[in-house]
């Protein structure tokens, strides 16, 4: 096998579980960390939210090889049941297209 050349992400986790919250004790922000665990500057073109309850924000400069980003995600904390995916389009050589798909859970009563 070889390594392929290029940018790559790498997230500390792909979900992010709100667990149990009550609406208004909660400001609903998260945020998903990742690291260029490639050997080329990685450029997040977009972050896509499957709906306008979920604000997401990534930054906008090129992540250097080793170095760790943050994307922020917003959630509107409308009461029912978290169920949201966020999907990340990079220039990322280790997912398909370099779109990463992120998960949102949990619960606001």
């Amino acid at each position: 096998t070889y390594a392929q050349a290029g940018p790559k992400i790498e997230f500390r986790a792909d979900t992010v579980d709100y667990g149990t919250v009550k609406k208004g004790s909660d400001d609903g922000k998260r945020f998903f960390v990742f690291t260029n665990t490639g050997d080329a500057p990685l450029v997040i073109s977009e972050v896509k939210s499957t709906c306008g309850c979920t604000v997401p924000s990534w930054p906008k400069e090129p992540i250097a090889p080793g170095e760790s980003g943050k994307i922020e995600v917003k959630y509107n904390m409308a009461p029912g049941p978290i169920r949201k995916t966020i999907t990340v389009h990079s220039n990322a050589v280790n997912y398909p297209d370099g779109i990463v798909p992120l998960k949102l859970k949990g619960t606001v009563e």
